[in-house]
């Protein structure tokens, strides 16, 4: 099923899930911050390196189901399959967007 999503987002999910790490990390705003696993990842580069180092370690795929918006801040719940315990799972995805860009992201 696919869900309405804003552009930036949209094109995030669909490079992420095509593995395509380095057209992901060209959605993120270059000083953007991203919280996944208990990390802190700051800046284009370090978002590449975490893209990569997540699709080599769990091989997921993320499916959108609902969204939330409220201003600039964009809520997804997204379900992962991949070569992890528990899989497939239900993650929040917790945006914040800044001029077509991904200014912030966390995961839960």
């Amino acid at each position: 099923m696919s869900i309405p999503l804003p552009s930036s987002i949209a094109a995030f999910f669909e490079a992420d899930n095509s593995a395509d790490a380095e057209r992901a990390a060209q959605g993120f705003a270059r000083d953007a911050v991203v919280r996944d696993e208990g990390h802190t990842h700051q800046g284009q580069q370090a978002i590449l390196s975490w893209l990569l180092d997540a699709h080599a370690k769990y091989e997921y795929i993320a499916e959108p189901l609902h969204v939330s918006e409220d201003g600039t801040s964009v809520t997804v719940l997204a379900r992962l399959t991949g070569n992890f315990p528990g899989s497939p799972a239900q993650l929040e995805y917790l945006f914040e967007l800044a001029d077509d860009k991904i200014n912030a992201l966390e995961i839960h």
